[in-house]
């Protein structure tokens, strides 16, 4: 199982990649809003974040086990949910998506307050709890630009 949890948490060893693994990590995690942004059902999007994050902290767990520090570089399924909840609930086209990822990158090395107190937690939760949490501010500053900015993110 130790195996399924450190595939699963490196996304199939994409945050193996030896430079900018949480960039590669958001990337995909642009993929997976695609899909599921395409089934155009906001229960599918919001389960998709609860089922992810909810894995995370599982597969979270085991990574840092096996690479013996906390929060390891590797992990990237805590990018992939940054990306699905800086994005979530936003009525964001291919652009938007973009800027999206952009304003995740910056927030996620940032980690504005009290993003780097959360990665504190225990084990796989403070893993997805720091990266969530930059999300969320994430998906606050994207509304605040699509106010401002109203036709050019969709």
């Amino acid at each position: 199982m130790d195996r399924v949890g450190l595939f699963i948490a490196t996304c199939g060893y994409l945050g193996c990649v030896p430079v900018a693994p949480g960039t590669f990590g958001s990337a995909a995690g642009l993929l997976v809003f695609y899909v599921v942004r395409s089934t155009g059902s906001t229960a599918v999007e919001l389960s998709a974040i609860i089922l992810l994050f909810a894995i995370g902290i599982w597969g979270g767990t085991v990574a840092e086990r096996h690479f013996g520090g906390v929060d390891p570089a590797p992990v990237v399924l805590d990018e992939v949910v940054g990306m699905l909840i800086t994005l979530a609930f936003l009525p964001v086209g291919a652009a938007g998506a973009i800027v999206g990822f952009f304003v995740f990158r910056v927030l996620d090395v940032v980690k504005p307050w009290p993003s780097a107190r959360f990665e504190r937690l225990p084990g796989g939760l403070g893993v997805m709890a720091d990266d969530g949490m930059a999300a969320l501010y994430g998906n606050l500053a994207m509304r605040g630009l699509i106010a401002v900015m109203p036709g050019w993110l969709v």
